[in-house]
């Protein structure tokens, strides 16, 4: 099974489809990030061009405090696999928790990629621990401190992936004893401008259609007041939820005890943080399957600076 799409780069085709990825499958899934992306299914073309062609840039991904689901997000996402085609399109140099080699194999890893002739992009996981000189997040005998502020000021590009990376997360919630920040909080005085792609986990093709982005335009998109990009956080999700259709926009469902709130309208009484959370999630979904608020969940507003203090308690009845 080989690509014949014409999208230039020799040997992408193949190692795509080798892996099982058809062409069919490719632009599939190259359409679901051009809509994520806000373009349409017709940029789907570019979105294939932008990963396919030129040499694989060299990514390195961080992680700090945090539980590794911002990963899994990505690894788990299917239909065709997300995993196959980014590490088929990138060149990931180095990633704590899929990489083969470990100890000083890995370190050395890192240096190669931080020191590679066209630079790097980097992808950061997890919040700093900043407090008493960041001494309680180390890998390899050094401090994560230490690591990103040693690395990501050479980075042609960051991305901050997840809520602990962007605003510092579940760490960050007080009374935070390990003095918890996200990237761009804890090294703005290094220069370090990250784009912020929240979210607890975020969904993977927020993050791909930021790649895609960088490698089609050279920069990074059009950011938020807190440096998401608008193309996936330019709306809110009540703005975007499907529920919105069982009553006229801009006005909430009556009380949760009514026979209407039974048939499933807008969650807002329950405690959904939808009108105040920006997010893309009931346009994309998570494995374009399913989102919290379908499955009956109030949005927790996962995606805000904050969240864990500023929209507790999740649940009102």
């Amino acid at each position: 099974m080989k690509f014949s799409v014409g999208l230039g780069k020799e040997g992408a085709e193949e190692r795509l489809a080798s892996r099982g990825v058809s062409r069919r499958d490719f632009l599939k899934f190259c359409s679901t990030v051009a809509v994520a992306m806000g373009m349409g299914p017709a940029f789907a073309p570019e979105v294939a061009r932008a990963l396919t062609s030129g040499k694989r840039p060299s990514v390195v991904y961080l992680h700090n405090a945090e539980c590794t689901g911002c990963s899994e997000s990505v690894l788990r996402a299917f239909n065709p696999y997300i995993d196959e085609l980014l590490l088929d399109t990138i060149s990931l140099d180095y990633h704590e928790t899929i990489m083969a080699a470990a100890g000083h194999a890995a370190e050395e890893a890192l240096h190669q990629a931080v020191h590679a002739p066209d630079g790097f992009v980097a992808i950061v996981e997890g919040a700093l621990p900043v407090k008493d000189n960041g001494i309680y997040g180390m890998v390899g005998g050094r401090t994560m401190l230490d690591i990103c502020s040693d690395i990501l000021p050479r980075a042609k590009a960051v991305i901050a992936y997840g809520t602990c990376a962007t605003f510092g997360g579940v760490q960050a919630a007080a009374p935070n004893p390990t003095g918890a920040k996200g990237i761009n909080d804890a090294l703005a005085e290094l220069g370090v401008n990250a784009v912020n792609i929240s979210g607890c986990p975020p969904n993977p093709f927020n993050l791909v259609g930021t790649i895609v982005h960088y490698l089609h335009h050279g920069t990074i998109p059009e950011l938020d007041s807190q440096n998401r990009p608008l193309m996936f956080f330019g709306k809110s999700v009540h703005e975007q939820c499907p529920r919105l259709k069982h009553f006229d926009a801009g006005e909430f469902a009556p009380s949760f005890d009514s026979e209407e709130a039974r048939k499933g309208w807008c969650l807002y009484e329950l405690g959904c943080k939808g009108p105040m959370t920006m997010n893309n999630c009931p346009k994309i979904k998570f494995n374009q399957t399913n989102w919290p608020v379908d499955a009956g969940h109030p949005c927790i507003g996962c995606s805000e600076p904050d969240f864990w203090d500023a929209m507790s308690p999740f649940y009102e009845m």
